[in-house]
C-alpha cells in the first residue's frame, strides 16, 4: 500500500512536542547509522534530510503518516538526534537529555522504538546503553540492522549472530535502505506495534 507523509514539526523542547494522540514510532541510533535513509526508504520519498556530516539532526523531527485512500493520518514517525559522535560540541550534546529523555520515558503515545544499529561494525557500547535504557523504560523495542546490503550472506549471518549474542532478548530486522531489503518486514512490525498500542488504549 502506498504511504503518504508530511513533515509536522521539529522539537528541541518537550513543550514543542505534538499533542499526544496518534501512535508514534521513534527512530534511534548512533550518528551516521542511516536513520534518515531508512525513514525515506520506508516512506518512498525523500522527506527526512540526509547528510554526509554525522550529527546534523539536533531536534526530534515529527512526520505524519497516512495510507493512500485514507482521509486522516494514522501514525507519526519521530526521528531523534543521533548519539555517540565525538565531534559534536558538548554544549549541543548536553542539551539532548533535556528533551530526548523526557520523550523516551514519558511520551504516552510512543508505540515502538526502532533502535538502528550498523550491521557492518561490531556491537557498540553506546547501542547497548540505549537498549538498556529503553528496556528499563519498558518501551517496546525492535533492532533494525542497517546497511545490510554491504555484506555477503555469510558475513550478514555472522554479524546478525553477533548482535543476537550481544542483545539476546531483542528482536531484529536486517535492512537496506539502498535496495529496500527488509522494508516489508519492517512495515509489518510497525503495523503490529500500532495495533497493539491501539488495542491497549
Amino acid at each position: 500500500m502506498r504511504v503518504l507523509s508530511q513533515f509536522l514539526l521539529a522539537a528541541s523542547d518537550p513543550t514543542h512536542f505534538p499533542d499526544p494522540g496518534l501512535p508514534e514510532v521513534a527512530f534511534l541510533g548512533r550518528s551516521n547509522v542511516g536513520k534518515s535513509s531508512v525513514i525515506n526508504s520506508l516512506l518512498g520519498a525523500k522527506i527526512a534530510k540526509t547528510s554526509s556530516t554525522p550529527g546534523r539532526t539536533r531536534s526530534i523531527n515529527f512526520y505524519q503518516i497516512r495510507w493512500a485512500g485514507k482521509p486522516v493520518p494514522e501514525l507519526i514517525f519521530a526521528d531523534l538526534p543521533g548519539y555517540g559522535y565525538a565531534k559534536l560540541s558538548r554544549e549541543v550534546s548536553s542539551q539532548w537529555p533535556a528533551f530526548i529523555d523526557p520523550y523516551l520515558r514519558e511520551r504516552p503515545c510512543l508505540a515502538l522504538c526502532l533502535a538502528l544499529v550498523d550491521v557492518n561494525v561490531p556491537p557498540q557500547s553506546s547501542d547497548a546503553q540505549l537498549l538498556q535504557f529503553l528496556n528499563a523504560s519498558a518501551r517496546p523495542v525492535l533492532i533494525v540492522a542497517t546497511k545490510s546490503d554491504r555484506l555477503s550472506s555469510n558475513q550478514l549471518n555472522n554479524s546478525l549472530q553477533q548482535l543476537s549474542q550481544q542483545y539476546p532478548t531483542a528482536r531484529m530486522v536486517p535492512y537496506s535502505a539502498r535496495t529496500g531489503a527488509g522494508r516489508e518486514e519492517l512495515w509489518r512490525e510497525i503495523r503490529s506495534a500500532v495495533e497493539i498500542y491501539l488495542s491497549a488504549r
